[in-house]
């Protein structure tokens, strides 16, 4: 898979890509990114890329013109979606994250200042989206949420699939509790179900104990589901 990163700040994203699992996968070529910076899409000798609001207001707007040439570049004719990143934009979801890991190419489009120009956004953009309700300087972290999750569902990234496939919010629900040797650790010990060896029960408890942490933390996930 290729993902296509537009952004004013390339240099945010070096060791993020270089790291930990992802790393791996980029040298594996696994997945490929490429980091395209938006300012070299500008004609002027400051290399401007934002302006006042039409209208009036607090805040500047990312200018138009660098913004598609730079779409432009990367898409080269093809049609490839582009996601931008917004607070206006829908929820982040492992569902959407799993639909757009099977797909060659991507381009994410990380915004800045106040918001882009909407004309960009209605030319080119194919879905928007957020990571949350809270609003940050800009769409870099998103991307980087986004390649992360995306990652782990490319073939050969992960050292078993499973592992993604059995993570919280992949079946809908969150995950269940994990333990690891020492069986007993400060007075605190692991549940027997986990030491028994009996595989259905075992699913059972950690089929359980995920609906309760569901229930807990996000029930708004179990209404969903409904």
């Amino acid at each position: 898979m290729n993902i296509e990163v537009l952004t004013l700040f390339p240099k945010i994203f070096e060791n993020f890509l270089q790291e930990s699992m992802l790393g791996i996968a980029i040298r594996e070529k696994a997945l490929l990114v490429n980091l395209t910076n938006i300012r070299d899409f500008t004609h002027d000798k400051h290399h401007t890329v934002d302006d006042t609001p039409y209208g009036g207001g607090a805040g500047m707007v990312m200018k138009p013109e660098p913004l598609y040439e730079a779409i432009l570049s990367v898409k080269k004719n093809r049609d490839i979606p582009v996601i931008y990143f917004t607070p206006q934009g829908k929820l982040l979801t492992q569902k959407i994250v799993t639909e757009y890991s099977k797909m060659e190419n991507l381009i994410l489009l990380c915004g800045h200042y106040k918001e882009i120009d909407q004309r960009i956004r209605d030319k080119f953009v194919t879905e928007e989206l957020s990571i949350g309700d809270y609003v940050l300087s800009g769409g870099e972290i998103p991307a980087m949420a986004m390649i992360d999750a995306i990652a782990r569902l490319q073939e050969g990234v992960l050292g078993d699939i499973d592992s993604a496939m059995t993570d919280s919010h992949q079946n809908g629900i969150l995950g269940c509790p994990h333990y690891t040797r020492p069986p007993e650790f400060k007075g605190m010990k692991v549940p027997e179900v986990l030491l028994s060896g009996n595989h259905k029960k075992i699913d059972e408890w950690r089929q359980q104990k995920a609906l309760e942490i569901t229930l807990r933390n996000r029930p708004d996930l179990l209404k969903d589901d409904k």
